[in-house]
């Protein structure tokens, strides 16, 4: 059995913005604006550690279906934040489906990493199908990203919901209960305290 003192590829999956609005008596499009600084915050905490890689889940395909208001609000929070990582030394990247009116146009330019520092994959209109239909051209589409060693959800949900499939084939899963905007650095302190407790034996 193998102890692992730090991941090299942390995925984290940023769950309930609405419900956060909601239970402050605010908007559910309202939310997703709250999410940008957390976003930050967790960024820099990475990067401070020397993580080389993360990802996080932007917005997906699904999501799209969701009322106007609430699309346009994730949109412009996922176009916020790239923006901002994009100044803070990382090397970005967006995954998703970059031919649809619905991805950012702002965020093309990213569909192939640019910069240098942490690598930052920010999946922006993301579809998991999307993703392994590239096996038809010979590669999954996010096959850029790397195998995922931690994954942590906020807002208590205890399901993938789609996130990089392929990479999280062997990843190990935290969630935290509380809502997205209620970020706190101990969260992720408690989560790599968590993983270092775990046995990686990857089917071995």
């Amino acid at each position: 059995m193998t102890k692992r003192s730090l991941p090299r590829h942390v995925g984290f999956i940023p769950d309930g913005n609405r419900r956060w609005a909601a239970g402050r008596g605010l908007s559910k499009e309202q939310g997703y604006g709250f999410g940008v600084d957390p976003g930050l915050v967790l960024f820099e905490i990475c990067k401070s550690l020397g993580i080389p890689e993360i990802s996080i889940y932007g917005f997906t395909q699904d999501n799209t279906k969701r009322p106007v208001p609430q699309r346009e609000a994730f949109r412009s929070a996922c176009v916020s934040y790239a923006m901002e990582v994009a100044r803070r030394d990382a090397a970005l990247m967006i995954v998703g489906d970059e031919t649809s009116d619905l991805f950012p146009s702002e965020l093309r330019g990213f569909r192939t990493r640019q910069g240098n520092g942490m690598k930052v994959n920010l999946l922006v209109n993301y579809d998991w199908e999307w993703d392994l239909v590239g096996l038809r051209e010979g590669n999954i589409r996010s096959h850029d990203v790397s195998r995922l060693d931690l994954i942590v959800r906020w807002g208590g949900g205890r399901r993938l919901s789609g996130f990089l499939p392929v990479q999280s084939v062997y990843a190990d899963f935290y969630v935290v209960d509380e809502y997205w905007p209620d970020f706190k650095p101990e969260h992720f302190d408690q989560a790599l305290r968590w993983f270092r407790g775990q046995d990686q034996t990857l089917g071995g």
